[in-house]
Formats: C-alpha cells, structure tokens, sequence
C-alpha cells in the first residue's frame, strides 16, 4: 500500500523534499537485528545479534569476511547484503592483482556508497535494503564506516544499526571515550554491553545468537562463533541478560524511554522472525 502519490518510484520528489523509496530501504535496515561496530586504536570489533526463522532453523549469518584486513556486519535484506560482499570481494581482488597490495578502507567504502547511490537516481531501480558496518586494519590503522541504503557512508569511534540500535547508541555514546586506549577483551566487553540492550526482555546472548568478528594490528579478520565464543560472554559475568542497573538507579529498559513507538513495532516482528531480514537460505 502505497504512502502516497510520491512512492511510485525511486526518481520522484515529494512536495517536501523526500524520496520515500529510500527512506522505505532505510527503515528494511531498521528492522534487521542490531549490529555493532567499535574501535581502538589497535583494533576494531564487530559484534551482531543473531536471528533464527524457527526453531528447527539455523541462525543466519551476520557477519561476513571480506578479506585478510576487512570485514562487515550487515543489517536487513541478507540477499542484498550478499550481492554487495560478492562485489566489495571482488573489489580487494582485483587491488591485489593491479596493484600487489589489500584495497584502503576507505576506498572500499565510498565504492559501495557509489553503487548504492545509483540505485536512488535511476528509474526502474530500487535502493538496496541493506546496511552496512565495514571494519578493517590499512597502513593508517583500524578503521569503521557505516554505509546505508541512502549512498551515505560516515566513519565512526563506534556505531550501532538494525532494530533497537538506538540503546546501544545510547551505550556508545556514553563509553566511547574509553574505546581508544582499551585492550580487545575489554573493547569487545563494551560491544557486547552495547548488543545486549539491544536484546528484548526475556532474551539473553549466548553462544547460539551472538557473533564477533575482530581484526587488528597483525591480527587478520576473523569471525568467532560457537563454543570460541564462551570465554568472551564469561566477560559480562552473570549480566548477559539485559536486566542491568544503570548509574542512575534506572533498568536498561526504563533508560531508552525515548525511542519511537515504530521501533517497539519493530520488536514485535522479532517473535516470528516472518519478514526476509537477516535470513540466509
């Protein structure tokens, strides 16, 4: 069902200045579950929120390596996200075979931004449904960018995406300052601090839902899961439910009191898992 007259398309303004068809892709990254980005100054961490279409289904993935120094935590369509990580693969591939070296980060990313972009300005196309947090590790150090359906793409000290992202952020926002000088156990501490305010009430992380993907000063990307996963939820003690107190007396969830009513919608489609995010056929 249309909003209105100005949805048709992806080429069309509104009155009011807006192109509704991107700000639809945008709220598809919204719905994903959270992924959460943070760096040091040694190293930068991905941490996502796993999801399962059933019980009798496996948890899709979340995190994706990209190439020895880089790799990427999605939020939304799984199927657009994985056209983009065949294209950013394709990409480092090719910048070893030209130029015998891995691909800048930042490169890579205003690539992506540009491919994206494309899809908001030609007609008979549509904006990928996907978001992106990109890490990685070049000759300048450890690097994150998040880039979105829009064909935006912004670096940051730490960022969150997906559904409830904005309780991580408000995490972040009030940490980050700690991030620089942090070791990596206690850089993906503070990650998974953040994921887990992200989690609805009677939900716990745990080596099942939980992914970590780390890369860093001589140490190349690479994804923990399962059983390699424990010795980091042993980080939060018996806080990997999201029932902490926080400095002002208040519960996690008394603390995010300002998020919109859309994104409490949005948990209620994490009971079934129906929509096609974040689900790997």
């Amino acid at each position: 069902m249309f909003r209105n007259q100005y949805d048709n398309d992806v080429s069309t303004w509104s009155p009011q200045g807006r192109i509704h068809q991107v700000e639809y892709a945008v709220e598809a990254v919204k719905q994903g579950s959270a992924a959460i980005g943070l760096r040091s100054n040694e190293y930068a961490v991905l941490l996502a929120l796993k999801r399962s279409s059933g019980e009798l289904a496996s948890y899709q993935k979340k995190l994706i390596k990209i190439d020895e120094h880089m790799g990427i935590a999605i939020a939304g369509l799984t199927s657009d996200a994985r056209v983009l990580s065949n294209f950013m693969r394709t990409e480092a591939m090719r910048s070893k075979m030209l130029y015998d070296r891995p691909i800048p980060i930042q490169r890579i990313v205003s690539t992506i931004a540009d491919k994206a972009q494309v899809n908001t300005q030609q007609y008979g196309r549509r904006p990928y449904g996907v978001g992106l947090l990109v890490i990685g590790y070049d000759e300048t150090g450890p690097h994150l960018y998040e880039s979105s359906p829009s064909g935006t793409c912004f670096e940051y000290f730490a960022m969150s995406i997906g559904a409830r992202s904005q309780s991580a952020k408000t995490y972040l926002e009030k940490n980050y300052e700690q991030f620089a000088n942090a070791s990596l156990d206690d850089l993906v501490r503070h990650g998974l601090l953040a994921l887990r305010d992200t989690l609805q009430q009677d939900k716990e992380l745990n080596i099942h839902n939980t992914s970590i993907g780390i890369v860093g000063k001589n140490e190349d990307f690479h994804i923990i899961e399962g059983d390699a996963l424990q010795k980091y939820l042993e980080l939060l003690g018996d806080e990997t439910s999201r029932t902490r107190r926080g400095a002002e007396g208040r519960s996690a969830s008394d603390s995010i009191a300002a998020e919109t009513s859309r994104e409490d919608s949005n948990t209620q489609v994490d009971h079934g898992d129906v929509a096609p995010m974040d689900t790997d056929n």
